[in-house]
């Protein structure tokens, strides 16, 4: 019996130190892993096409592409890292130590942070282009983007330097045993993390979005109504609509996948490896595959890069000057 026993820790060696291993069944952890596994290569193998694409054809370096640019690094990394090591902490014990424990803490809540921030960042570049068409390319310049993601992303980092200080400062600090690994916050602090990191960002989001789509029904009538209308100003604008829905579809299935975990940490006081909060942040986790798959049904630019990439037509000479659009 005492054997049987030792066989279900993390550490048998360690006796009472060690944490039990995950009472999941070995048929449904290897099918687990398995599709899990899949996804994450998928996430990353995507994203990567996504960042390869913006990044050499000179005709996507646009305001609106780097955004999508910057969203497809975090989601790269979240399929790339974070997914394997949520993996490896639900479903066998935690071996890689307390300071790797602590960096994908810190990691987590960076990549998360930042993936909010490119999405506000998403709808005021759509909200300029389509409530004041006339001054988009002299206010939101490639330069200006630009700056704007290092800054999202700088302030992603430092805040989430500080939120998970605890755990950055004393590695394995809230571990009970061995062979587990936790981060455990207040609720005052989560309530305020909820806030500054969920709240505020999508009730700028979604008061930016009901102004884009107020002023785009608004261009849609009076485009019908006036016939005499140049067709080039039409087009230009149908295209501006275009990627306003586009985009709204990102920001839409964003919400959808990100709300759930947010909402579970205003509930919940202490945050802790268990099933539940492990399928909400599998869900989150597989919006970053998503992203990809909705460019290329609504953007004919990232399946043409896409062939372009795959056929190895990438290396050849003036690659980058291809026309894609």
């Amino acid at each position: 019996m005492e054997k049987q026993q030792d066989t279900e820790l993390c550490y048998p060696q360690l006796l009472n130190s060690s944490c039990r291993k995950p009472t999941l069944h070995w048929s449904k952890a290897v099918l687990l892993n398995i599709v899990l596994s899949c996804i994450s290569l998928l996430t990353a193998g995507l994203n990567l096409l996504v960042i390869i694409s913006v990044s050499h054809f000179r005709q996507l370096h646009t305001p609106t592409n780097i955004l999508l640019l910057s969203l497809a690094v975090s989601d790269f990394l979240m399929g790339f890292l974070l997914l394997p090591l949520e993996i490896i902490r639900y479903t066998t014990c935690w071996v890689l130590g307390d300071v790797m424990c602590s960096i994908y803490t810190f990691l987590m809540a960076s990549l998360f942070c930042a993936s909010t921030g490119t999405i506000v960042l998403i709808s005021v570049d759509r909200y300029v282009a389509i409530c004041d068409p006339l001054h988009y390319p002299t206010r939101i310049t490639v330069v200006r983007v630009k700056v704007s993601v290092c800054l999202c992303w700088f302030f992603s980092t430092f805040y989430s330097s500080i939120h998970t200080q605890d755990v950055l400062i004393e590695p394995g600090r809230y571990n009970s045993c061995y062979g587990e690994c936790v981060f455990v916050i207040s609720k005052i602090a989560g309530i305020v993390d909820l806030f500054i990191s969920f709240i505020v960002p999508v009730t700028v989001i979604i008061v930016l979005y009901m102004r884009v789509f107020v002023v785009a029904v608004s261009q849609a009538r009076a485009m019908r109504s006036h016939v005499t209308a140049v067709t080039l100003q039409r087009s230009l604008n149908q295209n501006e609509l275009k990627a306003a829905r586009t985009l709204g579809v990102l920001v839409v299935v964003f919400l959808t996948c990100y709300s759930p975990v947010y909402c579970y940490f205003l509930f919940k006081e202490n945050v802790v490896n268990n099933s539940s909060l492990f399928s909400l942040f599998i869900v989150s986790y597989f919006n970053s595959c998503l992203n990809p798959l909705i460019y290329s049904l609504f953007y004919p630019w990232f399946r043409n890069a896409v062939k372009i990439i795959i056929t190895l037509q990438i290396f050849k000479h003036d690659s980058s000057e291809s026309n894609i659009l």
